[in-house]
């Protein structure tokens, strides 16, 4: 494959490098940001490799998440209520 080197500002330089993940190159970034978008479906087994435990762990911590943001949104709710 052929290669092009470019030349850009360091606030866009620093923009991929917050973005790019540890296995990505900076030409995968650019990819992932401009390419177009993806069906849902395309990402189907992607958590394949993980352990029933990490499984586990994820929803029990997805729970909480949701157990919490209704707990704030119910806050926010009579917090509107009251006024």
């Amino acid at each position: 494959m052929a290669t092009k080197t470019i030349t850009i500002m360091d606030d866009a330089y620093t923009l991929l490098l917050r973005n790019k993940m540890n296995s990505e190159s900076f030409s995968d970034v650019i990819r992932r940001f401009f390419s177009r978008k993806k069906s849902i479906l395309e990402f189907a087994g992607a958590w394949d490799d993980m352990s029933e435990k990490e499984a586990e762990e994820l929803k029990e911590n997805i729970k909480k998440v949701r157990i919490n943001l209704n707990k704030s949104i119910a806050k926010k709710v009579k917090e509107n209520d009251m006024s």
